[in-house]
Protein backbone atom coordinates (compact mmCIF):
# COMPACT_ATOMS: atom_id res chain seq x y z
CA UNK A 1 0.00 0.00 0.00
CA UNK A 2 1.49 3.19 -0.79
CA UNK A 3 2.31 5.67 1.94
CA UNK A 4 3.23 9.37 1.86
CA UNK A 5 5.98 10.95 3.42
CA UNK A 6 7.04 14.92 4.20
CA UNK A 7 10.38 15.68 3.98
CA UNK A 8 11.99 19.36 4.67
CA UNK A 9 15.39 20.37 3.42
CA UNK A 10 15.65 22.31 6.82
CA UNK A 11 17.98 26.06 6.19
CA UNK A 12 21.40 24.31 6.93
CA UNK A 13 21.07 22.25 4.19
CA UNK A 14 19.96 24.97 2.03
CA UNK A 15 22.72 27.12 2.89
CA UNK A 16 25.42 24.40 2.21
CA UNK A 17 23.76 23.75 -1.12
CA UNK A 18 23.10 20.12 -0.07
CA UNK A 19 19.30 20.09 -2.11
CA UNK A 20 20.51 18.61 -5.19
CA UNK A 21 22.98 15.96 -2.83
CA UNK A 22 19.87 15.35 -0.65
CA UNK A 23 17.14 14.88 -3.68
CA UNK A 24 19.99 12.69 -5.64
CA UNK A 25 20.19 10.45 -2.23
CA UNK A 26 16.47 10.18 -1.84
CA UNK A 27 15.67 9.05 -5.82
CA UNK A 28 17.76 5.99 -4.42
CA UNK A 29 13.63 5.23 -3.04
CA UNK A 30 12.41 5.13 -6.27
CA UNK A 31 9.27 6.83 -4.87
CA UNK A 32 7.92 9.88 -6.69
CA UNK A 33 7.40 13.52 -5.55
CA UNK A 34 3.32 14.45 -5.73
CA UNK A 35 4.61 17.87 -4.21
CA UNK A 36 7.41 20.15 -3.65
CA UNK A 37 7.76 23.92 -2.45
CA UNK A 38 9.84 26.68 -1.20
CA UNK A 39 8.25 27.31 1.90
CA UNK A 40 9.28 30.50 4.20
CA UNK A 41 8.42 29.11 7.86
CA UNK A 42 6.71 31.55 10.63
CA UNK A 43 7.05 31.18 13.73
CA UNK A 44 3.44 29.68 14.18
CA UNK A 45 4.38 27.18 11.20
CA UNK A 46 7.29 26.29 13.58
CA UNK A 47 5.56 25.75 16.66
CA UNK A 48 2.62 24.09 14.91
CA UNK A 49 4.96 21.71 13.06
CA UNK A 50 6.69 20.70 16.31
CA UNK A 51 3.92 20.58 18.61
CA UNK A 52 4.57 17.25 19.96
CA UNK A 53 7.89 18.26 21.84
CA UNK A 54 6.46 22.12 23.00
CA UNK A 55 7.48 20.75 26.61
CA UNK A 56 11.35 20.05 25.91
CA UNK A 57 13.91 22.54 26.96
CA UNK A 58 15.16 22.63 22.86
CA UNK A 59 11.95 23.67 21.99
CA UNK A 60 12.66 27.46 21.38
CA UNK A 61 15.70 26.39 19.83
CA UNK A 62 14.39 23.49 17.13
CA UNK A 63 11.87 26.36 16.19
CA UNK A 64 14.61 29.24 15.30
CA UNK A 65 16.30 26.25 13.41
CA UNK A 66 13.41 25.84 11.50
CA UNK A 67 12.46 29.24 10.61
CA UNK A 68 16.39 29.76 9.58
CA UNK A 69 17.02 32.03 12.31
CA UNK A 70 19.90 30.51 13.18
CA UNK A 71 21.26 30.39 9.25
CA UNK A 72 20.37 33.69 7.85
CA UNK A 73 18.17 31.28 5.21
CA UNK A 74 14.23 31.72 6.04
CA UNK A 75 13.54 29.06 4.18
CA UNK A 76 12.96 25.21 3.16
CA UNK A 77 12.04 23.11 0.55
CA UNK A 78 9.06 20.91 1.56
CA UNK A 79 8.41 17.99 -0.41
CA UNK A 80 5.65 15.10 -0.43
CA UNK A 81 7.17 11.64 -1.50
CA UNK A 82 4.74 9.15 -2.13
CA UNK A 83 4.69 5.22 -2.69
CA UNK A 84 5.59 1.72 -0.56
CA UNK A 85 6.83 1.95 2.51
CA UNK A 86 7.83 5.72 1.93
CA UNK A 87 8.44 6.59 5.64
CA UNK A 88 10.79 3.80 6.12
CA UNK A 89 12.59 4.36 2.89
CA UNK A 90 13.15 7.85 3.98
CA UNK A 91 13.79 7.19 6.90
CA UNK A 92 16.51 5.00 6.34
CA UNK A 93 18.01 7.05 4.39
CA UNK A 94 18.09 9.92 6.24
CA UNK A 95 19.62 8.49 9.22
CA UNK A 96 19.59 8.52 13.27
CA UNK A 97 18.25 12.65 14.13
CA UNK A 98 21.56 12.85 16.19
CA UNK A 99 24.35 13.47 12.93
CA UNK A 100 26.90 11.75 15.08
CA UNK A 101 24.92 8.64 15.89
CA UNK A 102 23.95 8.25 12.29
CA UNK A 103 25.44 6.07 9.92
CA UNK A 104 28.33 7.77 8.01
CA UNK A 105 26.50 6.96 4.39
CA UNK A 106 23.24 8.39 5.74
CA UNK A 107 22.17 11.84 4.35
CA UNK A 108 22.40 13.48 8.37
CA UNK A 109 25.53 11.33 8.76
CA UNK A 110 26.98 12.99 5.51
CA UNK A 111 25.99 16.51 6.16
CA UNK A 112 24.68 16.87 9.50
CA UNK A 113 27.23 17.88 12.28
CA UNK A 114 26.44 19.27 16.11
CA UNK A 115 27.12 22.53 16.27
CA UNK A 116 29.49 23.82 19.84
CA UNK A 117 25.89 25.02 21.32
CA UNK A 118 24.73 21.56 21.09
CA UNK A 119 22.42 22.63 18.11
CA UNK A 120 21.72 19.60 15.57
CA UNK A 121 22.39 20.47 12.29
CA UNK A 122 20.35 17.31 10.67
CA UNK A 123 19.84 19.67 7.17
CA UNK A 124 16.79 17.13 6.74
CA UNK A 125 13.06 16.20 8.23
CA UNK A 126 10.90 13.12 7.68
CA UNK A 127 7.67 12.10 8.97
CA UNK A 128 8.17 9.41 11.70
CA UNK A 129 5.01 7.92 11.03
CA UNK A 130 1.51 7.53 8.85
CA UNK A 131 -0.32 9.95 11.32
CA UNK A 132 2.41 12.27 11.64
CA UNK A 133 3.14 12.65 8.15
CA UNK A 134 -0.64 13.16 7.51
CA UNK A 135 -0.63 15.67 10.03
CA UNK A 136 2.40 17.45 8.52
CA UNK A 137 1.64 16.78 5.17
CA UNK A 138 -1.73 18.95 5.91
CA UNK A 139 0.48 21.79 7.46
CA UNK A 140 2.62 22.28 4.95
CA UNK A 141 0.27 21.68 1.82
CA UNK A 142 -3.14 22.54 0.56
CA UNK A 143 -5.31 19.84 -1.37
CA UNK A 144 -4.56 21.44 -4.53
CA UNK A 145 -0.69 21.62 -4.02
CA UNK A 146 -0.14 17.60 -4.05
CA UNK A 147 -0.57 15.56 -7.11
CA UNK A 148 -2.30 12.55 -5.95
CA UNK A 149 -5.74 12.10 -3.85
CA UNK A 150 -4.28 10.99 -0.77
CA UNK A 151 -6.71 12.43 2.52
CA UNK A 152 -10.33 13.05 2.18
CA UNK A 153 -10.99 16.61 0.89
CA UNK A 154 -14.18 18.92 0.56
CA UNK A 155 -14.79 22.01 -2.07
CA UNK A 156 -15.53 24.65 -0.14
CA UNK A 157 -16.96 28.78 -1.74
CA UNK A 158 -15.02 31.08 0.31
CA UNK A 159 -16.58 35.07 -0.17
CA UNK A 160 -14.90 37.99 0.47
CA UNK A 161 -11.57 36.10 0.13
CA UNK A 162 -8.55 38.15 -1.10
CA UNK A 163 -5.51 36.24 -2.41
CA UNK A 164 -2.79 37.29 -4.46
CA UNK A 165 -2.70 36.73 -7.97
CA UNK A 166 0.00 37.83 -10.51
CA UNK A 167 -0.27 41.74 -11.92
Amino acid sequence: MNQAVLILIKPDGLKKSLTGNILTRLSETKLEIVAAKMARVSRELAMEHYKQLQDKPFFEELVKYLRGELHDRMKVMALVYWGKDAIKKCRDLAGATNPEEADPTSIRGSYGRITTTGVYENVIHVSSNESEAAREIKLWFGPDEIIVDMYPMKEIVEKDCKKNVWA
